[in-house]
């Protein structure tokens, strides 16, 4: 008896060890295959702007580069910063260099190299003895630094002009080159990363209507003034004639016409797009939304309240990416003096009630909701397969019998009213 509990145990221990698989809930497992399609379906899809703004767009072939160098100012601001450190160090070194080599040179074809211990010979520029000395002096120059030791005599009219000329090509490029550096410096690229966007735009419904909707808002507590907001569709089309227009581009109204694009942008707000007979999504219902190739492009500009200068700030929504039947958490609360802002709900959305169906079909449904009695019984005899003539000779005969009854009715009472008055 005491063995058979050893035996038990050695045989539990001996047994493999069996492991079972978590079994999903049946509507996960149905959701699943969809969202890996989504995701597979969303990593096809070719952007035209990327999430964070760039472009994904690459110019290829071009022949007439020499544009590029006509507007040299803004290409060297346009260059990354690693090349244009280079360039700026680049410059300033070859220009002291040449100037440094023009100083040796007319010191040595007066010979002033050959009489360096000769007191009595007046040099171009005391001191200088050589292409270093040369090189430094050429810095000195340059640079207005000035230190003394080396100095230009009145022996030398070649230093003279030498000595004008580089000091004016100094100064063309030290304003060319400072100039480009402070505006590389300057630019608003950083200050539009702290311009956000939401991750998913949203589609439901908004006073009666379907709208489109995305959240925008900024980090910073320097305000961007006179911000706006843009948005296009960017969708390949054929036309009627047979053309096909690639990354076709059509414009989405956010507040064009009623002032609602121009933003006063201290916390985060909410854009919206009614979807009526002028949008494009006029004849998308949600099934044929995830079928889309499309991608909306939303771009917000202002100025820099602190330089003064334009900042431009771009992100993009796929079909995958616009949700439909949701709506935008709050973020907005109101505290012990001031509203709080929760950047931690800035992406968050919740699922409500939205028709299915298309704004188009929306609009019939509820046109026909508030039609007439007089069209409702025309619709039912069009439905019952009745041709419009038939139907318009049946309403008007329906209405002629009315009267017909009505004032039989009358007659009837007006006959009954003169016997009864004979027989008094």
């Amino acid at each position: 008896m005491v063995r058979t509990p050893a035996k038990s145990m050695e045989q539990d221990v001996e047994s493999p060890a069996i492991i079972r698989k978590s079994k999903l809930p049946k509507q996960a497992r149905e959701d699943l295959p969809k969202q890996l399609a989504e995701v597979e379906r969303a990593r096809r899809i070719q952007r035209y702007v990327q999430k964070d703004g760039k472009c994904n767009v690459h110019h290829g072939n071009v022949r007439e580069t020499y544009r590029y160098l006509t507007d040299i100012f803004t290409t060297l601001v346009d260059l990354k910063w690693r090349f244009n450190l280079f360039i700026f160090v680049l410059v300033y070194t070859v220009t002291w260099l040449f100037f440094g080599f023009m100083w040796w040179l007319i010191a040595y074809q007066r010979g002033d190299l050959d009489h360096l211990t000769d007191s009595q010979w007046i040099p171009c520029v005391n001191n200088l003895n050589g292409f270093v000395s040369a090189f430094l002096f050429s810095i000195e120059t340059e640079t207005t630094i000035g230190y003394g030791h080396r100095v230009i005599t009145d022996k030398c009219p070649e230093g003279i002009l030498l000595l004008l000329v580089q000091s004016v090509l100094g100064s063309i490029v030290n304003a060319f080159m400072v100039g480009c550096m402070f505006v590389k410096i300057s630019q608003p690229k950083k200050r539009a990363e702290t311009l956000v966007f939401s991750t998913n735009a949203v589609i439901s419904m908004r006073d009666g209507r379907l709208c489109l909707m995305f959240r925008v808002g900024d980090l910073r507590n320097s305000h961007i003034v006179e911000a706006s907001i843009r948005a296009k569709l960017i969708k390949s089309k054929q036309t009627k004639e047979g053309e096909f227009i690639p990354l076709n581009q059509t414009d989405i109204n956010v507040g064009y016409n009623t002032g609602d694009d121009r933003l006063f942008l201290v916390s985060p707000l909410i854009i919206c797009h009614e979807i009526n007979q002028n949008s494009p999504f006029w004849e998308i219902s949600q099934a044929h939304l995830a079928k889309e190739e499309l991608e909306i492009v939303v771009i917000l500009e202002g100025m820099v309240e602190a330089t003064g200068m334009t900042c431009q700030a771009r992100s993009s929504y796929v079909s995958s990416e616009i949700k439909w039947g949701y709506r935008f958490t709050p973020v907005l609360t109101l505290e012990d003096g001031f509203y709080e802002v929760d950047y931690n709900s800035f992406h968050d959305i919740y699922e409500t009630n939205t028709p299915t169906c298309s704004a188009k079909e929306l609009a019939d449904m509820t046109s026909r909701a508030r039609l007439p009695l007089t069209w409702s019984l025309g619709s039912k005899l069009s439905q019952q397969g009745l041709p419009e003539s038939e139907q318009e000779g049946q309403e008007t005969k329906t209405i002629l019998e009315d009267q017909e009854k009505s004032q039989q009715t009358e007659r009837n009472g007006e006959v009954a009213n003169l016997e009864s008055e004979s027989k008094v």
